[in-house]
């Protein structure tokens, strides 16, 4: 027979191993163990229960209020009584010996509301009805036949019809509903048995420069434009139109010259001979043949270095603490010599920090003057709002009637520069593409051969 292994408890272990009955709250408990070396009994035996005495004092709060103390007001939760009532003791239950307990729970009314069985009619949600649209969207996705117009079945393979991507998604339906400034109802968000609050959102209070801008939308045009104006109108607008041009070629000259210096710059980088300044070349030496020498690059000794002894370290030290001396002496002199000046240095400062201020204030005032016209020759991001052209006729190409008038300008162009110079929208301009695809040649088998 095989040898049988017999093992002896104690008094002591099994008082340990013994398991409660029951827990606080009446749900049974696995507290007591010997050991929690195996994995699976550690998630049996852990004590949860002042999680669920935390928890089951919430649901007394929910039965006799209606919800828990966090989620009531200040105003539900307190009251000043100035005047008192005197039902209050008539509404206070009686004490009676005789009242059994059961009468007792069964007069406590909850404030939850009872679930019933069979359904009410506040109960019974409608239907959802799906919409024709949704309807029409989904006989498309399963590319079953619906009819249209005159009951005539609608092909799905044609272009539209048959694919779901087309219709616009959700997102695109709703877009522009929702504002992040607007101040929502704050919701308690419930962390365990603890509550907090979401921050509320400040909405930032900033002045727009639309709201300064006093540019018209269209505005009238100058009297020189017409077909047929006046002599010193034209004259003027034409002087306007070269001062304009005359700026914008300035402006390419400066670029172009900025360029070029660039340019001469990268090529003398390119031309740098090691051991000279930038831009400096070494001339050739001939020799009396006429041929060049080349010059073999000197060696300079390096110069040897001498340790300090110990008598010149102490005095470099003793120079340096002198140094330091005598410039912490100047600093205490200065200092009390500024001491009997403190009147006239706050008088200074107050009167340097209201200039400041005034400076500030103008320039304040000089940019909301710059932008009541608008926002033409501004630089707003990576784009400079362009100006308005200057639209004018020399004398030869000016029509006597309305018959030879010859259109001038852009209406199109004309409201798309209004818009930009009145901030309604961002500088924009137009971008071509610059790769374009290549056409290639090339012949068929029946062509290659010329017999």
């Amino acid at each position: 027979m095989a040898p049988t292994k017999t093992t002896k408890v104690s008094s002591t272990s099994k008082s340990s191993i013994q398991k409660n009955t029951a827990s606080g709250v009446g749900a049974p408990s696995q507290l007591a163990q010997s050991s929690r070396k195996s994995k699976k009994a550690w998630r049996k035996n852990i004590d949860i229960q002042p999680v669920e005495q935390g928890l089951e004092s919430l649901r007394s709060e929910e039965r006799v209020i209606g919800s828990t103390l966090q989620k009531q007001t200040d105003d539900q939760l307190f009251v000043v009584d100035t005047k008192g009532d005197d039902k209050v003791r008539k509404s206070l239950p009686r004490y009676s010996k005789a009242e059994l307990t059961s009468t007792k729970i069964l007069s406590q009314r909850s404030a939850i509301p009872a679930v019933f069985s069979r359904p009410t009619k506040d109960t019974i949600t409608s239907r959802s009805k799906v919409s024709r649209a949704d309807k029409e969207r989904l006989l498309r996705i399963a590319k079953r036949p619906r009819k249209g117009p005159f009951n005539a079945i609608m092909d799905h393979t044609e272009f539209g019809a048959g694919s779901a991507l087309i219709d616009v998604s959700a997102a695109v339906k709703h877009s522009g509903s929702y504002d992040p400034w607007i101040a929502e109802e704050v919701e308690e968000v419930a962390d365990g048995l603890e509550y907090t609050q979401k921050p509320k959102i400040k909405r930032p209070e900033l002045s727009h420069p639309r709201d300064i801008i006093e540019v018209p939308a269209v505005l009238e045009p100058h009297q020189g434009s017409s077909y047929n104006p006046p002599a010193a109108a034209h004259d003027e607008l034409i002087v306007e139109a070269c001062r304009l041009e005359r700026r914008r070629q300035d402006e390419a000259d400066r670029l172009a010259e900025v360029r070029r210096k660039v340019a001469d710059a990268r090529a003398l980088a390119t031309n740098v001979t090691e051991g000279l300044p930038l831009g400096m070349t070494l001339d050739e030496i001939p020799t009396d043949d006429g041929e060049p020498v080349a010059q073999h690059d000197a060696v300079v000794p390096k110069k040897p270095s001498t340790r300090k002894t110990k008598q010149q370290r102490a005095k470099a030290l003793r120079l340096r603490e002198e140094k330091r001396a005598l410039a912490e002496k100047a600093a205490r002199k200065k200092m009390l010599a500024t001491i009997t000046m403190v009147k006239s240095l706050r008088s200074t400062a107050e009167k340097v920090g209201q200039q400041q201020n005034q400076a500030r204030l103008a320039r304040q005032l000089a940019l909301k003057m710059k932008l009541r016209k608008g926002l033409a020759g501004q630089r707003l991001g990576k784009y400079k709002v362009p100006e308005n052209e200057i639209e004018v006729q020399i004398g030869e190409d000016l029509s006597e009637n309305l018959r030879t008038l010859k259109p001038e300008g852009n209406l199109f162009r004309d409201r798309f520069r209004s818009m930009q110079q009145r901030a309604l929208i961002e500088p924009r301009v137009p971008i071509l593409p610059t790769k374009r695809a290549k056409l290639k040649e090339f012949e068929k088998h029946a062509w290659k051969r010329f017999e």
